[in-house]
């Protein structure tokens, strides 16, 4: 198959996977194996097949369009066409969190990834109930999260820091904005650059009266009601979208 015949056979349904190799640029034509995960993916999962189109990304080469050039059981590789779309990074925000029960804090890796946070802090606060993360699962979420809603670029996600220590060491001239329970919001910068997001049964007393003498921290509030944490990350993320414009 030439190479110009790529563009005519993608489409939105083809298959979109995160793909970079260390050290190697894309280029047109060029060969690219894929991870055991992908390879399975793409024939038992979509049931795809040699010749069949793909689409290939990273933040440092773009999108690219592709085709599976092999493919059987966990191996394969995949032969580039045109790139579709240059490298951009993602314009958004970082997210400090404490962790919730498994499930919950994979919805908010995914929901965060969608909504463009750039960087994953989770925090330990003191009504904290995990405090332990499986950060390689995470990082499988927040990816097959950047594939499906078509970013280019793969969040980072950090070990679990006391939020003490956090803002012990968070700039001064770096707007954190955090979300208080029924407290009025403070006027704060137009551009924000982080969003803390409390435990299930929020920031202790203590933690609260912490975090409005930091000068870098801002008031944010989400209405009336208790949002559950997940729910909170949400409301929060489109806040702060909101006021960048995006």
């Amino acid at each position: 198959m030439a190479v110009a015949r790529y563009r005519e056979r993608m489409s939105r349904s083809d298959p979109r996977l995160y793909l970079e190799v260390p050290d190697v640029p894309f280029t047109e034509g060029l060969e690219l194996p894929l991870p055991a995960s992908q390879a399975h993916y793409l024939g038992n999962v979509m049931r795809q097949s040699t010749g069949d189109p793909v689409r290939v990304f990273n933040a440092r080469d773009g999108e690219w369009n592709a085709i599976i050039h092999t493919l059987r059981k966990d191996k394969g590789t995949v032969r580039l066409g045109t790139r579709e779309r240059a490298p951009q990074v993602t314009e958004g925000v970082e997210l400090l969190f404490a962790p919730l029960k498994r499930d919950a804090t994979e919805l908010v890796i995914r929901m965060g990834t969608e909504l463009g946070v750039t960087c994953f802090r989770p925090v330990v606060t003191e009504r904290t109930n995990t405090h332990r993360l499986n950060l390689d699962r995470l990082a499988l979420i927040a990816s097959e999260a950047a594939e499906q809603c078509e970013r280019l670029d793969i969040p980072e996600i950090q070990s679990l820091e006391p939020l003490k220590s956090v803002l012990a060491e968070w700039p001064e001239d770096k707007p954190l904005f955090a979300a208080l329970e029924r407290r009025p919001g403070a006027d704060g910068p137009l551009v924000a650059s982080a969003l803390l997001i409390g435990p299930e049964g929020g920031f202790s007393d203590a933690e609260v009266a912490m975090l409005q003498k930091h000068p870098a921290v801002h008031a944010l509030t989400l209405g009336p009601l208790v949002l559950r944490a997940e729910t909170a990350v949400c409301a929060g993320l489109a806040r702060l979208a909101l006021r960048r414009g995006a």
